[in-house]
């Protein structure tokens, strides 16, 4: 899952970039495209496990990987 997410900052900081939106936007179109992957799953409870680890405020992001950053 920490592969998924990295993937999802990385797509957000390119969709950031190209059309100058804010870090915010980058996160909530991530998180739609996340939300999309999650409902691909054909085996419910892994559908509910991927879309459990989606619904995480823009804020809750943002501390986590400050204190990511700061270990």
């Amino acid at each position: 899952m920490l592969r998924l997410t990295g993937m999802i900052g990385i797509a957000a900081a390119i969709l950031s970039v190209a059309s100058g939106c804010t870090w915010q936007q980058a996160y909530s179109a991530g998180e739609t495209w996340q939300r999309n992957a999650c409902n691909k799953l054909v085996e419910q409870t892994a559908r509910e496990r991927c879309l459990s680890n989606v619904n995480m405020s823009y804020e809750d992001y943002r501390s986590q990987t400050s204190e990511t950053k700061k270990n």
